[in-house]
C-alpha cells in the first residue's frame, strides 16, 4: 500500500463531509486497508456517541397533548406525565361519563324529577378518584412508586385533576336541568364528601374496598331515604346538605392525619 488516507480525510469522512473525488477514493482504499480502518474508527468515536444521542432523542417517547400543555402551564416533567397517565382522564372514560350524565338527564327530563340525577352525581367523581390511584387499578402505579413524589401529592394531584373533570362535566349536565333551580346543585355537598371519605379510609381499607363500601352506603342511604317517601330526599334537603358538609370537613381532616400512609397500602390492595 503505497500511500494512506490522511487523518484530516478520515474525520471529514466520519462526519459525512468529505467531497468526491476523495471520497470514492477513500471508499475504495477503506475496502482494502486495515490500518486505515482502524484510524477510522478511532477519529469517529464522537460521531458515534452523536449517534448515540440522536437514537435515544428518537427513541424517547412523545408527550401528548394533555401532558404538553402542562409542562408549558409550568408543571414539572415527571408531574405532568404522571397527571397525564391518570386512567380516568383518557377519552374513554370521559366518553363513558358523559354518555351516562347524557341518559340521566334524558330520564330527569321524562320522569320530571332530578332524583335520579341527584344520586348518580356524587358518585362519578368518587368512582373517577378511584381509578386514579393504587396498585389494583393503575396500570402506572410502578412508575408513579418510584416518582419523585410523595404518594399523598401525587394522589391530590389526580385527585383534582379528576375532580375538575368529573364536576365539571357534572356542572355542564346540570345546565341541562335549569327548570330546577338551585335544586339541580344538591349533588355537589354529597359529591365532596363521598370522595373525601373514601380518600381517608383508603389506608385503612384498600383503593377499592374504602370507595366500594362509601359507594354501597350512599346507594343504601339513597334507597331508604326514597323508600320514607319523603320528597324531596332527606340528603338534598337543607339538614342533608348540611350533614354532608360536616362530614366533608371531618374526611379532609382525618385525610390530612393519615396522608402519610399512602405510600404503603395493606397487601389486599394490590389484588
Amino acid at each position: 500500500m503505497t500511500w494512506h488516507v490522511s487523518e484530516e480525510d478520515l474525520r471529514a469522512y466520519a462526519r459525512a463531509e468529505l467531497a468526491a473525488p476523495l471520497l470514492w477514493s477513500a471508499d475504495t482504499h477503506l475496502a482494502a486497508c486495515a490500518h486505515c480502518r482502524a484510524v477510522l474508527a478511532e477519529v469517529s468515536g464522537p460521531v458515534d456517541a452523536g449517534w448515540e444521542r440522536l437514537d435515544a432523542e428518537l427513541d424517547a417517547p412523545r408527550p401528548g397533548l394533555l401532558e404538553g400543555l402542562l409542562v408549558r402551564a409550568g408543571v414539572a416533567d415527571h408531574t405532568a406525565r404522571l397527571l397525564a397517565a391518570t386512567p380516568v382522564l383518557r377519552r374513554s372514560w370521559l366518553a363513558s361519563v358523559v354518555f351516562l350524565l347524557v341518559t340521566t338527564v334524558g330520564v330527569v327530563h321524562s320522569a320530571g324529577s332530578p332524583t335520579l340525577f341527584l344520586a348518580l352525581a356524587p358518585l362519578l367523581p368518587l368512582a373517577g378518584v378511584a381509578l386514579s390511584y393504587g396498585p389494583a387499578l393503575d396500570p402506572t402505579y410502578e412508575m408513579a412508586v418510584v416518582a419523585p413524589v410523595h404518594g399523598f401529592k401525587l394522589l391530590m394531584i389526580r385527585t383534582l385533576a379528576v375532580l375538575t373533570a368529573g364536576l365539571g362535566l357534572n356542572g355542564l349536565a346540570t345546565l341541562a336541568l335549569p327548570g330546577y333551580g338551585l335544586r339541580a346543585l344538591a349533588w355537589l355537598l354529597p359529591a365532596l364528601a363521598l370522595t373525601a371519605t373514601g380518600l381517608a379510609l383508603t389506608p385503612r381499607l384498600g383503593p377499592v374496598l374504602a370507595p366500594s363500601l362509601v359507594a354501597g352506603a350512599w346507594v343504601a342511604l339513597i334507597a331508604a331515604a326514597d323508600a320514607s317517601g319523603d320528597a324531596p330526599l332527606i340528603p338534598f334537603t337543607a339538614a342533608g346538605q348540611a350533614t354532608a358538609a360536616a362530614v366533608a370537613a371531618l374526611a379532609a381532616g382525618l385525610l390530612c392525619l393519615v396522608r402519610d400512609r399512602f405510600d404503603v397500602f395493606p397487601r389486599s390492595a394490590a389484588v
